[in-house]
């Protein structure tokens, strides 16, 4: 770049008056000012080229992870190459932002944060499975080097990098994503209606809960209490079988009158509480029921009769 500045001054001396712009043929002011445009549409290209992604070199053990690199079961290796600050660790949906370099096993860089000059922010589950494992075992503050099986980075999709990754992390920081927002429509199944999230909380029984909506009450139902709730229920393949909304009034019943997942569920809940709920199907119909199967449920404690 500072050969490039020196050339602009020369372009810039001050020169016969045609040069200066001083001419009164138009034909030549014209000249004057479309090689002055080009001159710096010219800076500016060598600008953008010299601003691209510099290489950064790669480690020495970027083949193979060393023998003292700590391995998980999945088959990811990692070493700490900086302690963190902290000792709490990001959730599977936290948003981290991080710093990052990104190698093959030939050592070719593919990617890196700090080359553009930038920390990444993202949501930790929406990268390759290699990266939402390794970082939830750093801490803020850490830098730790990543060896990535295939089956752990992109499996081989095409226009991606192959084989083992490596990549050196920084973690700068994290916090909880910020929730989405519900479906307006409260018999539309949610996103995790599958299976249970890891943040879900879990019982004894088997039973796994996540709370929607705080409450505003502080007193628990009992198994003989009567409730007033609303509430949606699916299978696990997204297909609802049962609400209250479709009665477009809320549901009244003693909770010892119910499958033991809901018994059991809603005694955790206290007033204006939502709560959904992925019952196994040995506290739901066990078999005998209308319908077969893990269920989930949305339900909202109205009162508590």
């Amino acid at each position: 770049m500072e050969e490039l500045s020196e050339r602009a001054k020369v372009c810039w001396k001050p020169g016969p008056s045609w040069a200066r712009g001083e001419t009164r043929h138009p034909a030549l002011r014209q000249m004057h000012f479309t090689t002055l445009r080009s001159i710096a549409a010219a800076a500016v290209a060598i600008a953008t080229i010299a601003s691209a992604q510099t290489p950064i070199p790669p480690p020495d053990d970027v083949a193979a992870p060393p023998a003292d690199a700590e391995k998980t079961a999945s088959g990811l290796a990692s070493k700490v190459l900086t302690p963190g600050k902290r000792t709490t660790h990001p959730a599977k949906t936290d948003l981290v932002t991080v710093h990052y370099t990104g190698w093959t096993t030939d050592g070719k860089m593919f990617d890196s944060s700090l080359s553009r000059g930038k920390p990444a922010t993202f949501p930790l589950d929406k990268v390759i499975a290699g990266w939402t494992e390794g970082v939830q075992l750093m801490a803020a503050g850490e830098k730790r080097r990543l060896w990535i099986p295939e089956e752990l980075a992109y499996k081989g999709k095409e226009g991606r990098p192959v084989g083992m990754l490596v990549f050196d992390v920084e973690l700068i920081s994290f916090k909880p994503a910020v929730p989405k927002e519900t479906s307006a429509d409260p018999t539309k199944a949610p996103e995790d209606v599958e299976r249970a999230p890891a943040d879900a909380k879990r019982t004894g029984s088997g039973l796994s809960y996540r709370i929607l909506k705080p409450g505003t009450g502080t007193r628990h139902p009992e198994a003989s209490d009567s409730v007033t709730v609303n509430y949606s229920g699916w299978q696990t393949n997204g297909k609802l079988f049962d609400s209250s909304y479709l009665q477009h009034q809320p549901a009244t019943f003693r909770l010892n009158r119910v499958i033991a997942g809901w018994t059991e569920g809603m005694q955790l809940m206290v007033e204006g509480e939502k709560c959904r709920f992925w019952i196994p199907e040995a506290l739901a119909y066990a078999g005998n029921g209308p319908v077969n199967g893990d269920l989930v449920f949305d339900i909202e404690l109205i009162r508590i009769n």
